[in-house]
């Protein structure tokens, strides 16, 4: 009896582990067979191309960018080697009788021009030369022959402004082309006037009496306003003009370089 009772704990303490012995490489089996179950179940479906079409995008865009970017930079460089080709280094150098102070700040695109002539303090603003080709196109319609020679040449646009103590001011509007000044209109200023008052400005200039004329003209002469003066200007200004057009183009490259 007593033998007996030891053989059956013996069993039934080695029995479980029999068990786990065996259980322990079907449930291996049974995970792999799962494993291998959901993946050919996952290859199975269909993919998905939206899921990879970003990339696809990103991949083909990037060298199209790049070979764009290249090609503008290149022809960027060669109009920088155009207008650099067209500055003239000589007319940095102001002639001895040139009767004003000149303001040139890079980047604008006007100068300013200042000189004192008596009690007078004189001010020239000398905006870019105008573009003949257009101009002769707007006034094609209009102009007889000798109004197309005048077209045909470049002209820049100046504000000569003259005051006395700071009070008024008289303002001429000015064409002047080579050898040649046109007085387009004049004004009289009162800086202390409101702008929202409708002033009476006078007559077109070309309205006026020509011995008036004449005697404005030379007016502007005595004061420094002459084609000795105007020349040097157009030259100047179509230096600046080229310099101003390089300094452009390169800021442009180096935005696109970045």
């Amino acid at each position: 009896m007593a033998l007996n009772s030891i053989l059956r704990r013996a069993s039934l303490s080695v029995l479980p582990l029999a068990f786990r012995s065996v259980a322990a490489p079907r449930s291996f089996h049974n995970a792999m067979s799962a494993a291998i179950t959901i993946g050919k179940h996952n290859f199975s479906k269909k993919l998905n191309p939206n899921f990879f079409l970003p990339f696809l995008r990103s991949y083909s865009a990037a060298p199209a960018k790049k070979d764009a970017d290249v090609n503008l930079i290149r022809v960027i460089e060669s109009e920088i080697k155009y207008a650099e080709e067209n500055e003239q280094n000589s007319l940095n150098e102001i002639p001895e009788e040139f009767p004003f102070e000149i303001q040139d700040n890079p980047g604008e695109r006007t100068i300013t021009l200042t000189r004192k002539y008596e009690d007078e303090t004189i001010k020239v603003e000398v905006d870019i030369p105008n573009d003949a080709a257009e101009d002769e196109e707007e006034d094609n319609n209009e102009s007889d022959e000798n109004d197309e020679e005048t077209c045909q040449k470049s002209s820049i646009p100046l504000v000569v402004s003259i005051s006395k103590d700071g009070g008024v001011c008289l303002e001429f509007s000015v064409t002047a082309y080579p050898d040649e000044i046109s007085i387009d209109n004049l004004s009289i200023r009162n800086p202390d006037s409101s702008e929202d008052l409708l002033v009476y400005e006078g007559p077109e200039f070309n309205d006026l009496d020509e011995n008036l004329q004449k005697a404005f003209h030379k007016y502007l002469v005595i004061r420094g306003i002459k084609p000795s003066t105007t020349n040097f200007l157009l030259e100047y200004m179509n230096n600046k003009d080229n310099r101003e057009y390089s300094m452009w183009l390169k800021n442009l490259k180096s935005f696109i370089e970045k």
